[in-house]
């Protein structure tokens, strides 16, 4: 099963008020196993940035100034988004801007159906616990120490691996062997996965000589243990 984990950052908090997305960030797993695809951009959102946002994510309006806008991009983020459901944290907040810059060049809404909210499991999974994104690696020893400031790769890589430990961590039920088994062709950029044949059982029984040779090796024992019942047994009935 394909998703897409991404994070977003964003010159505020609410598309409604005017707010644009700024960054981008996706990461393609597969069946739970990173691929290795990623998806990263910069948009210039022809408005300044809020100083409190700024001090969030670091993204100025002179480094944003020559990047490419959201329209330029859009065809390349919904090819990488192809079908697949989207993990984010907090995921309403991120639709709401994907959504808004979507409706700006007449784009349907990518509807709510395909969303998984990592926000919604943390707190589903651990009522009462703190469930930022800092927290969750903490609660799962994910190394965050290289994230000085919010990025949105970044933060959809830790966020992958959070999402993996939420769901039941790298071994997701018992289908080990029919994963290893099914070993179609990857596409172009994915991963290959369960590419190795599966192996016949091993014969775990002892062989015939085997069985003498072990006979014959208890013949020679003096006074095994599993015997002394038995002599205990004949002297009560002498």
């Amino acid at each position: 099963m394909r998703e897409v984990v991404f994070d977003t950052e964003t010159t505020g908090l609410s598309a409604a008020s005017g707010d644009r997305l700024v960054e981008i960030g996706c990461v393609e797993l597969v069946n739970r196993v990173e691929t290795g695809r990623t998806f990263h951009a910069y948009f210039n959102p022809e408005r300044p940035m809020n100083p409190d946002a700024q001090a969030i994510h670091g993204l100025s309006d002179a480094f944003l100034a020559d990047k490419p806008l959201f329209g330029d991009l859009i065809e390349d983020i919904l090819d990488f988004f192809e079908d697949s459901p989207l993990v984010a944290h907090n995921a309403s907040f991120d639709f709401s801007f994907l959504n808004h810059e979507l409706s700006r060049h007449n784009r349907p809404d990518i509807p709510n159906a395909r969303m998984i909210d990592t926000l919604a499991l943390s707190r589903s999974k651990f009522p009462g616990a703190k469930h930022s994104l800092d927290a969750l690696c903490t609660r799962f020893g994910i190394d965050r120490s290289h994230r000085i400031k919010h990025g949105a790769l970044l933060d959809a890589q830790l966020l992958s691996l959070v999402y993996v430990e939420l769901t039941g961590g790298r071994q997701i039920g018992l289908g080990l062997a029919d994963s290893m088994i099914d070993s179609g062709p990857a596409e172009q950029g994915h991963s290959i996965i369960g590419s190795r044949p599966a192996r016949p059982p091993r014969v775990h029984a002892a062989s015939a000589e085997e069985l003498e040779r072990h006979k014959a090796f208890v013949s020679k024992l003096n006074d095994p243990l599993w015997d002394i019942g038995r002599d205990e047994e004949g002297l009560a009935a002498a």
